[in-house]
């Protein structure tokens, strides 16, 4: 067996790349010696430290503290490291546990989307208070929807899912659709958890007349219309600006026909 190994030979034999070597040295971690043609080479009685490296580089310690336990290496600073190691693993499954439990709630969010629908039926409901984050902006696009629920995510510090979330929507902009112009909005919104602390804005209590309906968002004008009916009608009157609820839409599914949308008027009864 050689004594001495070249870099290149060093990062084949461990899968670890000339960067990495170098930047072990820089760290001051490895300190090969240059031979007569000015090539690195590493003594095999170095080799254990590669090893130690990559294991703990396994375990996800940074390079940081690896430097600091080579420097100071016992059976005292052992033992504390693994323990910070499993501290850190318990801490890692609590966190894939919480997102496990998220993904199945979303999945039973989309499942239940697609189930027990009432498609194209205008109803009265009574919905509480509802905590929201919202961001204001003139929308005419699709494109420029999803770049503000990115803007709205990153302000929050991403507080919500998008995909497989029922609580994600836009607001009309009611002048606008009395001049017949169903796609242009004024703000997006998240409805929260009731829990939720952090929130911009509580969508007060109160009537609604809402629809869900199947399919293109196109279809929006027809059941506005038909709602705005229904509303005069009743002899209701509409208190603010429609909203409409993208129960699945294209985070979920690129067949337009299977989009699902609900769209909420708050309403006075009386």
């Amino acid at each position: 067996m050689k004594e001495y190994y070249k870099i290149g030979e060093i990062s084949k034999i461990y899968g670890i790349g000339r960067d990495s070597l170098m930047y072990y040295e820089e760290l001051g971690i490895l300190k090969p010696f240059r031979d007569k043609n000015g090539y690195r080479m590493y003594k095999i009685s170095d080799i254990w430290i590669l090893n130690l490296i990559k294991e703990l580089r396994s375990l996800n310690f940074p390079m940081k503290k690896i430097k600091e336990y080579l420097d100071d290496r016992n059976i005292e600073n052992t033992n504390k490291i693994l323990n910070e190691e499993i501290i850190l693993i318990d801490k890692k499954m609590e966190e894939f546990a919480e997102h496990k439990k998220n993904i199945l709630k979303r999945l039973e969010v989309i499942n239940e989307a697609n189930t027990n629908l009432k498609l194209d039926e205008i109803e009265t409901v009574y919905i509480g208070k509802r905590k929201a984050l919202k961001l204001n902006a003139d929308i005419k696009k699709d494109e420029e929807f999803d770049f503000l629920i990115q803007k709205l995510q990153k302000e929050y510090e991403n507080r919500f899912n998008i995909l497989g979330k029922n609580n994600i929507g836009a607001t009309f902009c009611l002048d606008k659709v009395k001049q017949d112009i169903y796609n242009e909005y004024k703000s997006v919104f998240c409805f929260l958890e009731e829990d939720e602390e952090i929130y911009n804005i509580i969508v007060d209590e109160g009537y609604y007349i809402t629809l869900t309906y199947k399919g293109t968002y196109k279809n929006n004008r027809y059941h506005l219309k038909d709602m705005f009916n229904y509303i005069e009608e009743k002899g209701y009157k509409l208190l603010k600006d429609p909203i409409e609820i993208y129960k699945i839409d294209i985070h979920e599914t690129g067949d337009v026909d299977e989009f699902i949308t609900e769209i909420q008027m708050p309403v006075s009864i009386e």
